[in-house]
């Protein structure tokens, strides 16, 4: 039978400095042996509440209760099974909280730093909740080692299967900021947001790169068709050059939507702050009227009202093919593929937990990423998209899509 080790931190370290684990087997097993000291002194903090004194304690003794040594208990957590020396009493009234009795499951704590990690809390808040709750501090490499353990599932979504279909894709990077050695470089975090033909969500995939470039985004479309994608209808995106015509090689067929909301902000860089609301309301006419004819009509007017800014009325002229393009379908299809703000809403997820710094390497980010991508599963659940019954029978009517779209339903 174990005993407890008095010093909990230093059989920490100790098993850290000699594990070194370089795979995902060594982090388990050495999470194993450090989870398992940490759990027993945790019951020893109970046993002691129990009691009434510590157990090296020389005080006067209230109770004729006596410690009783150990007893062995296998217990379940989310890195598999382990052995805990749970302490006894004599009189066995010690009813042990963290590890009730009867009780062979208890993978809820890994999970809940797991969980704080996902919400974007910083390994030194994680350490002192964990020692606010549980009285006993948690290293930030136990915590690295901790979050590690999501390395292997997150290599197994990056590669697994896709589904055939999805009518709706949206495209976005963002910038983070990441170590390389001695140097600090800004890296690209590509995202790809979809929604099947049910109206659910689902992120197909991160990838990272040094920019943003057609190049990298026509890897990426040939990937994601490597790995089951076979039709897309709609594809929106701010407008990397050369994006389009590389999304339509590699799928055939795909109508490829610039963003209206980067066309306004691109456009407004060009208009002094105080014309902001009757510039952007005048847009609005023009991308929100019911027709082609009525867009048309708004537009000639748009560009006879702000001629004197000509860099702002340029942006509409070069892309106005990208208005004309939205009144080729119903309106329920129109008001989902006219911007890219479904995608930039997980963007600005991400941010929430990526703005604490630079991170040490490729994987922190990702894991990191990975984690949250699963809080925003769990917020999505099983909800469909606004009026998606609408938007299916659109599909399904209109002569474009109508025989694509029944082949996957």
């Amino acid at each position: 039978m174990r005993s407890k080790n008095n010093n909990k931190n230093q059989l920490v370290q100790a098993i850290l400095d000699t594990y070194h684990p370089e795979t995902a087997e060594d982090v388990q097993n050495a999470l194993k042996d450090i989870f398992g000291p940490m759990f027993e002194a945790m019951l020893q903090g109970e046993m002691n509440s129990h009691l009434g004194y510590n157990n090296n304690s020389k005080e006067k003794k209230d109770t004729d209760n006596r410690r009783n040594g150990y007893i062995d208990k296998t217990v379940k957590t989310s890195l598999g099974e382990m052995n805990i020396a749970v302490p006894r009493d004599r009189d066995g009234s010690f009813e042990p909280v963290i590890i009730p009795k009867r009780t062979k499951d208890i993978s809820d704590i890994d999970r809940k730093v797991i969980s704080m990690y996902a919400k974007g809390m910083s390994q030194r808040d994680i350490s002192d909740t964990i020692e606010d709750i549980y009285g006993f501090k948690v290293s930030h490499e136990m915590i690295s080692q901790i979050t590690d353990c999501v390395i292997e599932e997150l290599n197994e979504w990056q590669n697994r299967p896709l589904k055939k279909f999805y009518p709706f894709v949206f495209v976005d990077c963002m910038y983070v900021t990441i170590r390389y050695e001695y140097e600090v470089r800004e890296t690209a975090v590509y995202t790809i947001l979809g929604y099947d033909k049910d109206g659910h969500k689902d992120i197909l995939g991160l990838w990272l790169n040094e920019s943003e470039s057609k190049h990298t985004w026509m890897k990426i479309f040939d990937e994601i068709k490597q790995r089951g994608v076979e039709e897309i209808f709609f594809i929106s995106m701010d407008g990397v050059s050369g994006l389009e015509e590389g999304a339509k090689e590699i799928f055939k067929g795909v109508i490829v939507q610039r963003c209206i909301v980067h066309l306004i902000r691109n456009s407004l860089k060009y208009v002094p702050s105080k014309d902001y609301r009757r510039f952007t309301a005048n847009l609005k006419l023009i991308y929100g009227a019911t027709n082609l004819k009525s867009a048309i009509h708004e537009f000639e007017k748009f560009k006879n009202a702000w001629s004197k800014y000509p860099g702002a009325v340029d942006v509409w002229e070069r892309n106005f093919k990208h208005v004309e393009q939205l009144f080729n379908y119903p309106s329920d299809i129109r008001k989902i593929m006219y911007t890219t703000n479904a995608i930039e809403s997980v963007n600005s997820s991400f941010r929430k937990v990526t703005k604490k710094g630079a991170f040490p390497n490729e994987n922190a980010l990702l894991k990191l990423l990975y984690l949250r991508i699963q809080e925003l599963y769990k917020k999505w659940d099983d909800s469909t998209i606004q009026n998606w019954s609408m938007v299916r029978n659109q599909l399904d009517s209109d002569p474009n899509f109508k025989d694509r779209f029944r082949k996957y339903i």
